[in-house]
């Protein structure tokens, strides 16, 4: 877990790569409690019997709850002092290069790309890389960008 005191210190971290979060489990569960959230109800994500004789072999997890983990992985990354506040702002891009098997465990990279002073606070943003453990390909890359407000 990386420490930053301060936004300066942020600013001399742009163009870094930050580390990893610790591994996390992707589970049948979290894949159906996601599909009753969102409405995503695909035999693919819920149906193991189906599912295995498909291309992946097995149900597989929705691109977005990979993308919705990541403010959970990157808080295991990296934080920031002397902020009254920090929200997620949006993402620049997303994609999801490779499925994700259920069952598989994932992880996050972390880049700073840039820090930029704004009105209403400074914007940062971030690469974030989310690997499945034993994968060739990222399941998920996102081009975050949050917004954090001095204390």
């Amino acid at each position: 877990m990386r420490v930053f005191h301060g936004l300066p210190s942020v600013l001399e971290a742009v163009g870094t790569h930050l580390g990893y979060s610790p591994w996390i489990p992707v589970t049948q569960r979290n894949t159906e409690l996601f599909a009753e959230a969102t409405g995503g109800h695909l035999w693919t994500r819920e149906d193991s019997v189906t599912a295995a004789t498909g291309p992946s072999g097995s149900t597989i997890a929705h691109g977005y709850l990979a993308l919705s983990l990541i403010p959970f992985l990157v808080a295991h990354v990296f934080a920031v002092e002397g902020l009254s506040m920090g929200v997620n702002y949006g993402v620049d891009s997303v994609r999801f290069p490779a499925p994700l098997p259920v069952d598989s465990r994932v992880r996050a990279g972390v880049e700073v790309r840039s820090l930029i002073q704004r009105p209403s606070g400074h914007q940062l943003s971030t690469r974030v890389i989310v690997e499945r453990d034993g994968g060739d390909e990222p399941v998920c890359v996102a081009d975050t960008v949050s917004l954090l407000v001095p204390g």
